[in-house]
């Protein structure tokens, strides 16, 4: 019971511990979010993607790598169809 509680304690220290997936800037994750936004804040299709690409000129995997980044952050949460819904920024909920 202890180890569990433990282990629980430590998830939001990870989660703050996350680094930025590398190759990429503040600027960069700015940008994301902005992008995901204008898509209606979930990214689930490549057609959801590709806007977000063309506005941020980022690569396919780094906008992957991105959206495990805002996950890992609590700023994004994984979608029943496997997908990623923004939760923070210009996505929060009272925004």
């Amino acid at each position: 019971m202890r180890r569990a509680a433990a282990a629980l304690a430590v998830l939001p220290l990870a989660a703050a511990c996350t680094l930025p997936p590398e190759g990429t800037t503040e600027a960069d994750r700015a940008a994301y979010d902005a992008a995901v936004a204008s898509v209606g804040c979930t990214l689930k299709s490549g057609s959801d993607y590709e806007p977000v690409e063309l506005q941020t000129g980022l690569s396919r995997q780094q906008i992957m790598d991105i959206s495990r980044y805002r996950v890992a952050q609590e700023r994004a949460v994984r979608t029943p169809e496997d997908g990623v819904r923004l939760t923070a920024g210009p996505c929060a909920p009272d925004a």
